[in-house]
């Protein structure tokens, strides 16, 4: 933000509070109410409001508390800020970011804690990202914000307590898998939070005597099948 004037964060207490989960804590007070923007308790209102400002110049970033919430939205991420740039011709972009935390782990029950990410996936005309660590996380937002299509930002709630390196001059990963331990007896494909359990799976078979690649995908879309494909 500091880079980019034209950022600005939109939702639900990411002014005074700091975020839901503590994400944008200190940033009201350096970047001031216009560009940090509490919004009332409407997530079609927020998106909405974000796939308009996107259109006009500006590159807002959504947080929505829960990925589930992303269901009262979805006629503007996915018939709006989707379509935008494929009705108008590519005369239009809406680069917008639109982050949410997903998945379980902290006892949400049945309405805070799905796994939403196959429908964003399979939505035309959206990225989707899912960082596993801290330093995914910094790199793929970073890169996300320079892009002109609508992104997805999902985040699992183990990532706020992690830490990694910030290396600014950290390569790019957008669309690109990592291979995160190298195996040949047979292969695991994740992302998010299921990269850790899957190395630690890997590590209690490789005490058995088998062997596991782990790859973590890091974008589901855009999906690295070039990997997927060369370690099976």
């Amino acid at each position: 933000m500091r880079e980019d004037s034209t950022i600005i964060v939109m939702g639900e207490d990411v002014g005074r509070y700091g975020g839901a989960y503590g994400v944008t804590k200190g940033m009201i007070e350096e970047f001031g109410e216009k560009r940090i923007l509490d919004t009332p308790i409407s997530e079609e209102g927020i998106v909405g409001s974000a796939v308009g400002s996107a259109m006009t110049g500006l590159r807002p970033v959504v947080e929505l508390m829960y990925v589930d919430f992303v269901m009262l939205a979805m006629d503007q991420l996915a018939n709006q800020a989707a379509k935008i740039r494929y009705m108008f011709g590519g005369q239009i972009s809406v680069p917008m970011v639109m982050r949410a935390q997903g998945g379980t782990g902290r006892s949400g029950a049945a309405q805070h804690s799905q796994s939403l990410e196959a429908w964003m996936m399979h939505t035309p005309g959206l990225h989707l990202a899912m960082p596993a660590t801290v330093t995914d996380a910094y790199v793929l937002l970073k890169h996300a914000l320079k892009l002109s299509d609508p992104v997805v930002f999902l985040e699992h709630k183990m990532l706020y307590t992690l830490k990694g390196d910030l290396n600014p001059s950290t390569s790019p990963s957008w669309g690109q898998a990592a291979i995160l331990r190298t195996g040949s007896d047979f292969t695991l494909v994740t992302y998010s939070r299921m990269v850790h359990r899957a190395l630690e799976a890997a590590e209690r078979l490789a005490n058995l005597g088998i062997q596991a690649e782990v790859i973590d995908l890091r974008t589901l879309y855009p999906l690295d099948t070039e990997t997927i494909n060369s370690s099976v």
